[in-house]
This record gives C-alpha cells, structure tokens and sequence, in this order.
C-alpha cells in the first residue's frame, strides 16, 4: 500500500534539475567565426607597412627638441591639478588656492621649497586656513621642471610673480639637500620666508 503523500509536500513544487542545457549553435557558431577572422587577420597582417600609413610622426617629432624648455602647464595638469583645480582655486579647507596666493606670488625661494620638500600640517592662505600634505617634487621633478611649474603657476590665475629660473631651483636644492622631511605648514614657512 502506497502512503499518503503529506499535505504539506504535496503544496510544494519539485526541485529544479540543472540538466543538460547545450550553449545555442549560433553563439558557438560566431565566437569560432571570430575566432577564424582574428587568426587569419594576424597572419596576414603586413607588418612591414609604410610608416605613412600611421600617424605620421617619427621619433624626432616626439622627442624635445634641443633647447626647449620643461613645458609648467602640462606638468602642472599632470602633477597638480587633482588638488589644486585647473582654475588655481583649490578646494575649501583641504587643497589651497594657488589663485592670488602669498606663497605664489611672494618670495620664489620660498615656493622652490615647498615644491622641493612638501608640507605638512596647518597652512594659512588668504586668510584661509588648510589641513591637507602636499607631497614634495623634489625627487620627482628636475631643476628645469621645478622651475617651468612654478613660473606657470606665478603666471597664471591673476598672479603677477616673475619667471623662476632653474638656477634658483638648483641652488635651493642645494642648500636644503640634507632635509628630508617636508615644511611643517606656517609654522616653518614663515620663518623661512622672513629668515
């Protein structure tokens, strides 16, 4: 005699079964095609085509020429710009304005070292007080590069500080070689821009 099936069990619907379900023709069908068309496109390809062909540029077109100099406003959006924004205006609080800044504008010595060496902690900047690091360049960026930023950025956004030249660069590295921690904020800086 059978038993009765519960209620209960009864309610519920069967487990479901994967089963075999095959990958659709079709699809196997064009992934094989494309398979075949990049197989015989890299056999054929003629990898001795005139240079013509491409963008037209040599290796003499991409390296700087003799005598240019470091180019400030592309290492400046490589470099700065994430912080500081491409209008010089910062960000409240955190990043400073570059824009009418003291610090810019002010004594080109002083802006030599906080790109050599960073800051660190509290930096007043029209009138605004900043708690973000800047990290310093000085390892990164050469004399001739330090001093292309800096001479863009006194240059632009309303500042009216003069060209820094990378004689400058040179001999403030020089004179904080052995420094290496970066400018504790406007308690540093400010006796460094007054000493």
């Amino acid at each position: 005699m059978k038993k009765p099936i519960p209620r209960a069990q009864a309610r519920e619907n069967p487990d479901p079964s994967e089963r075999i379900k095959p990958v659709p023709m079709v699809l196997l069908l064009a992934i094989a095609g494309l398979f075949t068309w990049a197989v015989v496109y890299i056999a054929t390809a003629d990898l001795s085509a005139k240079p013509s062909w491409g963008d037209q540029r040599t290796l003499a077109d991409l390296a700087k020429p003799a005598g240019q100099k470091a180019d400030g406003a592309a290492l400046f959006t490589a470099n700065c710009v994430a912080c500081h924004q491409a209008t010089g205006m910062g960000v409240p609080g955190v990043f400073p304005p570059l824009a009418g800044s003291e610090w810019v504008n002010g004594d080109p010595k002083v802006a030599v070292q906080i790109l050599l060496h960073g800051i660190n902690g509290k930096l007043t900047v029209k009138g605004g007080a900043y708690q973000g690091q800047m990290p310093n360049f000085g390892g990164k960026f050469s004399d001739e590069e330090l001093a292309a930023v800096l001479s863009h950025v006194r240059k632009e956004w309303g500042n009216t500080g003069a060209p820094v030249e990378a004689a400058l660069v040179k001999e403030q590295r020089e004179k904080t070689k052995d420094r290496a921690t970066p400018w504790n904020g406007d308690t540093e800086l400010e006796k460094l821009k007054h000493g």
